[in-house]
């Protein structure tokens, strides 16, 4: 388990690691494979894991917009895309790559950005901290889930794509 168990920081965690991914990613001195498999598992468990058991929850406060939950999860679909492209560039570091690679970037940090600012502070003014911690448990334990079944692979993201 984390340090924490508030569901808040918990995404804000994973967000600013897929950050330092990202920087992995962008650099010709890291090993951009190995970044790009972790930040696939990571992206793919982190969204599945707040579709199933975070932003449900927090449709019922009226206080946080339900439709800013509802375009969180349409810009989970853009990133899985956006995913699915880089995770198919035959050649690490081309310039496919470092095309599809800004395209993700994009379309990730605008979510996560978004999120922050709006779903994760309704969050943080609305829900009291004991109903946080058990939304994050809850988080945790499908993240972990998704991550121990190899949810980032090429073809569980083609199928989330497709589905």
């Amino acid at each position: 388990m984390a340090d924490t168990q508030d569901v808040v920081d918990l995404i804000l965690q994973d967000h600013r690691r897929m950050e330092d991914l990202f920087r992995q990613m962008r650099s010709v001195e890291a090993d951009r494979e190995s970044a790009l498999r972790e930040f696939s598992d990571l992206l793919i468990a982190h969204a599945l894991a707040e579709e199933a058991k975070v932003y449900p929850a927090l449709k019922r406060y009226k206080n946080i917009d339900d439709e800013e939950v509802e375009h969180g999860e349409d810009e989970h679909d853009e990133g899985n895309k956006a995913l699915l492209d880089l995770l198919q560039v035959e050649e690490v570091g081309s310039d496919e790559w470092d095309e599809k690679l800004e395209e993700l970037v994009q379309a990730v940090t605008h979510h996560a950005d978004e999120e922050e600012r709006t779903i994760l502070n309704g969050a943080r003014e609305n829900v009291a901290m004991e109903r946080r911690e058990e939304l994050g448990r809850a988080f945790w334990q499908e993240r972990e889930r998704q991550l121990e079944a190899g949810c980032g692979s090429v073809d569980n993201v083609r199928k989330i794509v497709e589905s």
